[in-house]
């Protein structure tokens, strides 16, 4: 399922305000880091993976090859992450996840590579059915230029910038635990519960 053209990138760069203001990509569940749990899912299916954060950076680089802070700003939302790991990445695509999505698919970034390829998109965004998910994205490296500008002109909003380019939406109705996310405590114990994900 590894696919040598795409690089992996954990969105780990956010403020956490709901829980706290902790990290959550190192919170804890099943007896190991969050972000562990997404990087044994994610790195079976890419060439390499890329962390962006923007504060802990040692204790991310235990888990992959490159961690990245944000190039433009700081805690600018999840455009300024992509954009500062599409830089950093040697791959024609760049898929990215959150931190705190622990049940992420196994067949993600090959499904979101297929139709991105068919569709002849520029980039592919996933879908639980009902609604995007926009930080569960397939980019082509050609759209740093277009994120740079985007950025610089003062804009965060993700959905805005999708608007201006051509996007497939991939449907992962078919795996919903791929969006489960922890924002609370409350979330963490449900989840952690709930998958079997103890100690």
């Amino acid at each position: 399922m590894r696919n040598d053209q795409i690089t992996g990138l954990i969105l780990a760069g956010g403020r956490a305000r709901r829980m706290g203001g902790v990290d959550k990509g190192l919170i804890d569940i099943g007896g190991k880091p969050m972000i562990a749990h997404v990087v044994d899912r994610l790195s079976p299916q890419v060439k390499q993976i890329i962390i962006n954060a923007n504060r802990n950076l040692g204790e991310y680089e235990k888990w992959a090859e490159l961690v990245v802070k944000d190039s433009f700003g700081e805690f600018d939302g999840p455009l300024a992450g992509m954009a500062s790991g599409l830089e950093s990445a040697d791959t024609e695509y760049v898929v990215t996840v959150p931190c705190d999505s622990p049940l992420l698919a196994d067949d993600l970034a090959i499904r979101m590579h297929s139709q991105c390829t068919a569709q002849n998109a520029e980039l592919a965004v996933a879908t639980d059915g009902n609604r995007l998910q926009p930080v569960f994205t397939l980019l082509r490296y050609s759209l740093l230029s277009s994120m740079m500008s985007f950025l610089q002109a003062g804009e965060r909003k993700i959905d805005k910038w999708f608007d201006q380019h051509i996007i497939t939406l991939v449907d992962f109705s078919d795996k919903p635990e791929t969006f489960l996310n922890v924002n609370t405590i409350e979330e963490k114990e449900n989840l952690a519960a709930r998958y079997g994900l103890h100690d």
